[in-house]
């Protein structure tokens, strides 16, 4: 975001750009339930699922939830970054995550010194390591079957590992086969993230306007009009409402209203053909 934009509206960040700081997300009820059910999972590991459509806040959740674990002592978070990635590379970015040199074509070794690093972390703390995945319908399911054998010990009544999957319906529709039964049945938390009513979308908006430092930017009709027009997707609305200010920065309005939303996303009327 450009200082001409930030300093024409009084802004500290654009609340509307995907890189807005952690701090100042909007938390709905059930992701504050999800997020405070997962601090207490933590200690005992396991899995956890976050399922929605695109534009819906599964990213950010995440998000929350990794600065969330940051702050308690002594848990070790990795994000991994490359869910398509195959059985091979997994091991190398978990390796990398985890601090632990691993040899990749060597699964049964790689599979040892991993579980020993967790091990060890769990008896110097009272937390589980904990594994981020983004984007897990793009798992294969070999390496999700991989990912379940390696948490579990002690003949399956132990987990070693806490992982957080967070995807769109392809995930849950991948979790259905038989041969990702037993890891969907390990599932102990899920968080369900859905279109939002016009009312929650219209207080996330104010939160981040308010968080930005000008709750005024926009008008009260403008926002009731943008959450009535989103269609309850979160990626949506935050894209019509950087249009609009993106568009008034341009012009260098001093009010964003209705008016500028009708300019901006009101079709040009077609000429009429001639006879």
């Amino acid at each position: 975001m450009n200082k001409k934009l930030l300093s024409l509206y009084s802004l500290k960040f654009n609340p509307f750009s995907p890189e807005i700081p952690t701090a100042a997300l909007w938390v709905a009820p059930p992701l504050e339930n999800f997020c405070w059910r997962i601090e207490q999972q933590v200690g005992e590991g396991g899995f956890a699922l976050a399922l929605g459509d695109p534009g819906t806040g599964k990213s950010a959740a995440l998000r929350l939830l990794a600065a969330r674990l940051g702050q308690l002592r002594d848990v070790s978070v990795g994000v991994l970054t490359r869910p398509q990635a195959n059985l091979a590379d997994f091991y190398r970015e978990l390796g990398e995550l985890f601090q632990v040199p691993l040899s990749p074509h060597n699964r049964w070794a790689s599979a040892k010194v991993l579980r020993e690093k967790w091990h060890n972390h769990i008896e110097t703390s009272l937390y589980r390591p904990v594994l981020l995945i983004d984007e897990a319908q793009e798992m294969n399911p070999i390496v999700l079957c991989e990912l379940r054998l390696l948490s579990s010990a002690d003949l399956d009544s132990r987990s070693i590992l806490t992982v957080i999957l967070a995807g769109d319906g392809r995930l849950a529709a991948k979790l259905e086969c038989p041969e990702l039964s037993p890891l969907a049945s390990r599932i102990r938390c899920r968080l369900r993230a859905e279109a939002l009513p016009p009312q929650q979308l219209l207080a996330c908006l104010t939160h981040l306007l308010k968080s930005a430092g000008n709750p005024k930017l926009m008008s009260a009709q403008l926002l009731q009009t943008l959450c009535e027009h989103a269609a309850g997707n979160l990626r949506l609305l935050m894209n019509l409402a950087n249009d609009l200010l993106a568009a008034a920065c341009q012009q260098e309005r001093e009010v964003i209203d209705e008016k500028l939303y009708f300019e901006v996303f009101t079709p040009d009327p077609k000429p009429a053909k001639k006879p």
